[in-house]
């Protein structure tokens, strides 16, 4: 038994995280993308409580960023939903995150799936050292992002993890669609619809979200 745990393969989470305000089909390809480029057996979408670099201002309520990317998901083995941020409350860091995962999945590789703009930003997250040697990061660049024209010390991390890091930027699909066009498209009355999953929609649409205020 012990023999066959030892060459069991380790599983790996990548971690999408966000305020998901409201959660779109773009969501959803960057993390099927990161599932198919990296590896990963299953996605964790994690909502966040109170972003650190975003205003809290049109934010809706954690129980419906919540409730709205369980139906996203539904249906999706490879997805899953945790509300380990909107547990611990406050402003949500990203390192935190990865001491709950760690202590969550143990013996699991937790790999945190970013977009190539905040890959340029990871200097500047809290406790980043920390952060670097918790867990894995890989990135989904736009297509025509110039990759390999990018040196590791663009990156402003101490080596290796700039190298590193570019040794882990795949290409996704091109997605151009947004969370704040979303709410713009709800508020003015326009339609959502292939924007976000049916479900959302009808979340939406049921709950009055994003119209004249929201709860």
């Amino acid at each position: 038994m012990a023999a066959q745990m030892a060459r069991r393969r380790l599983i790996r989470i990548g971690v999408l995280g966000g305020t998901f305000n409201p959660v779109h089909t773009g969501h959803l390809l960057i993390a099927q993308d990161a599932l198919e480029q990296f590896g990963l057996d299953r996605a964790l979408f994690v909502p966040c409580c109170r972003p650190p670099h975003k205003p809290g201002g049109g934010l809706a309520a954690a129980a419906h960023r919540v409730a709205m990317v369980r139906a996203a998901v539904r249906g999706d083995r490879r997805f899953e939903v945790s509300e380990l941020e909107i547990r611990r409350g406050g402003v949500s860091y990203t390192v935190d995150t990865a001491r709950a995962l760690r202590a969550a999945y143990p013996g699991a590789e937790i790999a945190f799936i970013i977009g190539s703009d905040s890959l340029l930003e990871l200097r500047y997250w809290r406790s980043i050292g920390e952060l670097l040697r918790l867990s894995r990061f890989v990135t989904l660049a736009r297509p025509g992002w110039a990759t390999a024209a990018l040196a590791p010390q663009a990156l402003g991390l101490p080596a290796p993890w700039g190298g590193r890091l570019l040794a882990e930027v795949r290409v996704g699909h091109a997605i151009d669609i947004s969370s704040t066009d979303i709410r713009r498209r709800v508020a003015e009355g326009r339609s959502i619809r292939y924007l976000v999953p049916r479900a959302v929609a009808a979340y939406i649409a049921r709950h009055g979200l994003y119209r004249a205020g929201l709860t």
